[in-house]
């Protein structure tokens, strides 16, 4: 390898980039939107879930109870006074759950009696049903508690658990989902980066003529992907600096370990995506396949929204071959847990063999010839 056309090649893909701004776009501007857009749009927290509450007979406890629902933070409570009118609400989709009070709420509660509370849960979004019934009986068992130390008794349980939550003790769906989404963003960028830019020299010629100079193959693969990356790790510096001031989520891990499994991940993007630009050849067609066979697979089976062990074992395994999911483990690792090496390592060694496998393939496929 002549390291001075080594040089001379990646001054050429610098001056390429100065005068066409698409790859700063793609570094910078698109994880940033998509950041922003996404990084606010998408939430497995439940609030303000639309709640109705059925008070057939208004009753001291019984309105007691309502205000409990009404004063917690997940709920915004319509109070109705028929059943029939609740029911029609949830079928309409107005409302997420029905809370129904029996005109003997009071009577049992004052005599010590078990009083039931029947609870209508919409479950077309199973999520959501799911954390409503917790909601539910959360704020059922705090009013209990406040009922009894009113009343200058102990709310007496069978079993008492106390619960401390690691890593993520607020419970933000966010903290979770944001390093996830960098590592989404990242494939979709690093891919993009190598498979438009080098089909557009394609389609206007220039490949041709870089063929035609005495670079080899290794200068010519390094000469592409070096400027690249040093483009795809600037727009992850960014990415992670969006993470850390606007959506406030905490790394707990070193910023060098972040770093190096980052060049690894990125290095197996830029890989993947010089090899869909040496078959494709055409940007249209480069941008499809970057989307069809990088974006959706990173998405659907890294574990970003979806637990790979949750799935069908099939889908587990081929899950094993998206570097994505690997990458992923490590964001949330580093963000939420720290350096926890029995985590990092492994999954760094997975991502160096995966970024091995894109190179050596794309050496392959590259060829001093127009064939």
């Amino acid at each position: 390898m002549n390291r001075r056309r080594l040089l001379a090649l990646m001054v050429k893909e610098v001056l390429q980039i100065r005068r066409d701004l698409s790859s700063l776009y793609i570094a910078f501007v698109l994880p940033l939107v998509l950041l922003l857009l996404i990084g606010y749009g998408v939430s497995l927290d439940a609030k303000d879930i639309r709640l109705a509450v059925v008070l057939e007979q208004p009753t001291p406890k019984a309105t007691s109870l309502v205000a409990a629902f009404r004063n917690s933070t997940f709920f915004t409570v319509t109070e109705l006074r028929q059943r029939q009118l609740a029911e029609a609400g949830m079928v309409a989709g107005r409302y997420r759950g029905v809370v129904l009070l029996g005109n003997d709420f009071d009577a049992l509660v004052g005599r010590g009696q078990q009083a039931a509370i029947q609870v209508l849960l919409d479950g077309t979004d199973a999520n959501t049903a799911r954390l409503t019934k917790g909601y539910v009986e959360g704020v059922w068992t705090k009013w209990l508690g406040h009922e009894a130390r009113a009343a200058g008794q102990s709310l007496t349980l069978p079993i008492s658990a106390e619960t401390r939550v690691w890593f993520n003790p607020a419970l933000e769906s966010r903290h979770f989902l944001i390093p996830g989404l960098i590592a989404i963003i990242m494939t979709l960028t690093g891919t993009i980066l190598t498979a438009l830019v080098v089909a557009r020299e394609w389609e206007r010629g220039t490949m041709e003529a870089l063929i035609a100079t005495p670079v080899g193959r290794l200068e010519l693969l390094v000469g592409k992907l070096a400027p690249y990356f040093v483009l795809g790790m600037g727009g992850m510096a960014l990415s992670v600096l969006v993470g850390l001031v606007v959506y406030d989520v905490p790394l707990r891990g070193s910023v060098w370990v972040l770093a190096l499994s980052s060049s690894l991940y990125m290095v197996a993007a830029l890989s993947m995506g010089l090899l869909i630009s040496t078959i494709a050849r055409n940007q249209f067609v480069a941008g499809q396949v970057a989307i069809v066979a990088a974006f959706m697979p990173a998405f659907m089976l890294s574990g970003f929204v979806f637990e790979p062990s949750s799935m069908p074992l099939w889908v587990d395994l081929l899950s094993r071959v998206v570097a994505a999911r690997y990458f992923v483990t490590i964001l949330q690792t580093l963000f939420l847990a720290g350096d926890v090496w029995s985590v990092v390592w492994p999954n760094c060694l997975a991502l160096t063999a995966i970024a091995a496998f894109f190179l050596a393939l794309t050496w392959k496929r590259t060829r001093k010839s127009l064939e």
